[in-house]
């Protein structure tokens, strides 16, 4: 067959480019906000078993959640997750509730092998006692003199219904009595399931780790959220379930929370999205998803950065507190990425405490 006219003289006639699929082309979306020096090799988005995206659906969207996609692998609390933790000694206390004046009796008995604050080699501690949200009703021990290992005795009483009891903290501080300048912190214990104990009935002994601290923990809330990755698709859902005793920040006494998230690489902020506000409360319920389009071989270079605002009508929206999960998240936070590598295609669900912008890991 004779060469078509003007075609004499060229070798090879090159195949018209295949139109990309809707996978390949948000996975170079990601792409082009990744930085420059990021090499991002090409991988095959082949459609397998898991759901693809559908017409009309973005690829960073936030709606409201399908039950029967998201069941929960993990139960309403955190579980006996540990995290790696400076201790310093020990501290022995009993609970017990009075159902009939609708109290908490706290009893404490003692610490052991407290660390030595003063140049002497001892310390005079002494433990301050909250039952968290509330911080306005503070106890607080005789001090002790000169020793590591103090032996108090002193009983105390919160009154709190027991119906509202599994959505209190108690929070113990250990520091040392200094009489001329600022007294030092010693460390703190935080009670965050109380009927992890028993059910209160009776007396139950209780031993904790004292954790290292320099200042007091600011009990800011908690977000519960679920994290799910579908690898074949490159689709990452973070579901926004409730958050629970948020700070208060407006004069009412209450907030007006929405959750931001940001998807972040080496510092950058690639994406954000945000979940709807939910007016005058500090514990409200979301039950939104947020869904980014990650490829596979980027999953282990990004976070997400989660922050619970306050918004304002008329000023500025204030930050509530964050959290961060990813690989390079110190505690819980890695520890939820990994579990949720670990299992593909299932929402991995924990409660996350709230910190300040300052001091997130």
């Amino acid at each position: 067959m004779p060469p078509l006219p003007g075609l004499e003289n060229c070798s090879a006639i090159y195949p018209v480019p295949a139109i990309p699929t809707r996978a390949e082309w948000t996975h170079s979306s990601f792409k082009r906000h990744l930085p420059r020096q990021m090499h991002v090799s090409s991988v095959d988005f082949s459609i397998g078993t898991e759901p693809v995206l559908q017409r009309g659906e973005t690829t960073t969207s936030i709606g409201r959640i399908k039950p029967e996609l998201y069941k929960q692998k993990s139960v309403d609390s955190e579980g006996n997750r540990k995290e790696d933790v400076k201790t310093c000694g020990k501290l022995n206390f009993t609970l017990q509730y009075d159902y009939e004046n609708e109290l908490l009796v706290v009893k404490l008995i003692k610490a052991l092998d407290l660390p030595a604050k003063d140049f002497t080699g001892t310390s005079d501690p002494y433990v301050k006692m909250y039952l968290l949200p509330d911080r306005k009703k503070k106890f607080q021990t005789r001090v002790h003199r000169k020793t590591l290992n103090p032996q108090f005795d002193e009983t105390f009483q919160f009154p709190v219904a027991y119906d509202q009891i599994s959505n209190r903290k108690l929070h113990f501080s250990v520091y040392d009595f200094d009489r001329f300048s600022r007294h030092d912190m010693i460390g703190e214990v935080i009670l965050d399931n109380l009927f992890d104990v028993s059910d209160l009935s009776r007396e139950a002994t209780v031993w904790r780790d004292i954790h290292w601290a320099t200042a007091e923990s600011v009990d800011l809330g908690e977000i519960m959220f679920s994290l799910c990755y579908l690898p074949t698709a490159g689709r990452m859902t973070l579901t926004v379930i409730k958050c629970r005793n948020l700070k208060a920040m407006d004069i009412t006494g209450a907030s007006d929370p929405y959750v931001k998230v940001s998807l972040m690489c080496e510092g950058r902020r690639l994406k954000k999205r945000k979940t709807t506000t939910k007016k005058n409360t500090l514990n409200p319920v979301y039950n939104e998803a947020i869904i980014f389009d990650i490829p596979p071989e980027n999953v282990e270079q990004v976070s997400l950065s989660i922050a619970v605002m306050d918004y304002d009508r008329v000023g500025h929206n204030e930050v509530i507190g964050v959290c961060r999960t990813g690989l390079d998240a110190e505690g819980l936070g890695r520890d939820h990425w990994n579990e949720m590598l670990a299992y593909h295609r299932k929402p991995i669900t924990h409660w996350h405490p709230l910190l300040e912008v300052s001091v997130i890991p």
